[in-house]
């Protein structure tokens, strides 16, 4: 499996870092009281965009999580991008968790789908179809009739989201493909017949938590 790297500090948090330490440190040459609160501001962003490196799983056939966060729904539903039935496995992120966004799976982008929308609270089932969001539909390397669909969402918080990848594009396994700045949730819907392997409630780390199983 291919190694990607990256920044343990995510570079999509680079200029709002520089910003508050220099402000931070301004206001601390200065002498000012105000400063202390302008540190633990910049604690607080650090540790926001921070990006860990993660072990991504060598087991075939697997489907890991595309966040961090808490499983905050698995229900079968329907997909509106590959419109049909599916399951869907959703992950929360709150603002403590890391919020880059890994492939779930080895393959290609069949399609790209971006859709404005409101900026309501993400853990609320409605902002799946109403937030702000991107979907790419992915083809799996191993086997072309696996397809699923990840779709990053925009939540109270959240006002902006990056996917780097393209329709066409291939994608590895763990692959670092995009970030949702300050929020908020990410939806998988998996095929009808895939075996869910988190449950309600429970924690999962981007890239190396296994969500669910092809069979």
């Amino acid at each position: 499996m291919k190694k990607n790297k990256y920044p343990i500090i995510a570079k999509e948090g680079w200029l709002y870092i520089i910003i508050i330490l220099f402000i931070s440190t301004y206001l601390t040459l200065i002498n000012s009281s105000i400063s202390v609160l302008f540190w633990i501001i910049s604690i607080f962003i650090i540790q926001f965009f921070r990006d860990p490196k993660r072990k991504i799983s060598d087991k075939k056939n697997v489907i890991v999580s595309g966040a961090d966060g808490r499983v905050i729904a698995i229900n079968e539903t329907f997909d509106p991008y590959q419109k049909k039935k599916s399951i869907k496995v959703s992950v929360f992120m709150n603002v403590f968790n890391v919020h880059s966004n890994k492939a779930p799976v080895d393959g290609i982008i069949l399609k790209k789908i971006y859709f404005p929308g409101k900026f309501l609270n993400a853990a609320l089932s409605k902002a799946s179809l109403e937030n702000e969001r991107c979907a790419i539909i992915i083809q799996s390397k191993n086997n072309s009739k696996r397809i699923i669909t990840c779709v990053q969402i925009a939540g109270l918080v959240a006002r902006r989201i990056l996917c780097y990848k393209e329709t066409g594009d291939e994608l590895t396994r763990g692959e670092r493909y995009g970030f949702i700045k300050f929020g908020s949730r990410v939806d998988l819907y998996l095929p009808l017949n895939t075996s869910i392997k988190v449950q309600l409630g429970q924690k999962v780390k981007n890239g190396e938590s296994i969500i669910a199983e092809f069979i």
